[in-house]
């Protein structure tokens, strides 16, 4: 899998105040391009800020990401049959370190990508649905475009996303295959704590 383009998949689709996204009537794939298209003008207004203050990527995302994606969601989907047995507070700890680890594991290398060019197919949604998934690829110069798809699923606070696909690999896929390893030898409160010691 290249787990940084995962992550910067979700950094792309989520990094942009005022986007719309709890609009539950709204179109998740427009949702997707208008975010993507304004948070690569925004970043490419402020390369060279950014790239003399690192730590403001950290800032931007910290303040902007949490309410376009469903942490929840995906942290119970990595977690799997250990969330069931997870207790409320083991629950909070690991949706908290395991959105830091997100945010910050990869932040900084939205650098990379700022002049890729990004193409976006539009999904067919059957009335009501309540999941989309919303293709993308990313043409990089001298390079084999890139697919990624979005996995989106609406509720009462409209479209949020919770999956990332790099190239038909799932990252809550990826995720939960190692941090079930971990769990297996050391337990729960084990791969808390060390999730909070990297991510410090």
């Amino acid at each position: 899998m290249r787990p940084r383009l995962a992550l910067i998949g979700i950094l792309v689709l989520l990094l942009c105040p005022g986007s719309g996204w709890t609009d539950s009537g709204s179109d998740p794939a427009v949702l997707v391009q208008e975010t993507s298209e304004r948070l690569l003008k925004v970043l490419r207004e402020r390369r060279a800020q950014l790239q003399d203050e690192p730590g403001l990527i950290y800032e931007l995302v910290e303040e902007i990401v949490l309410p376009h994606f469903d942490f929840t969601r995906m942290s119970r989907w990595v977690l799997g049959k250990y969330w069931r047995t997870a207790t409320r507070e083991q629950r909070r700890r690991f949706r908290q370190e395991f959105r830091t680890l997100l945010v910050k594991s990869y932040a900084s290398s939205l650098l990379e990508f700022l002049d890729d060019e990004f193409r976006y197919q539009q999904p067919r949604l059957a009335k009501g649905a309540k999941k989309a998934t919303v293709r993308t690829e990313v043409l990089r110069r001298g390079a084999t475009p890139v697919r990624i798809e979005y996995r989106l699923f609406r509720g009462k606070d409209g479209w949020k996303a919770y999956d990332v696909l790099v190239e038909g690999v799932s990252l809550v896929a990826n995720y939960r295959s190692s941090f079930a390893q971990e769990i297996r030898r050391e337990g729960l409160d084990s791969l808390i704590t060390r999730l909070a010691e990297h991510n410090s």
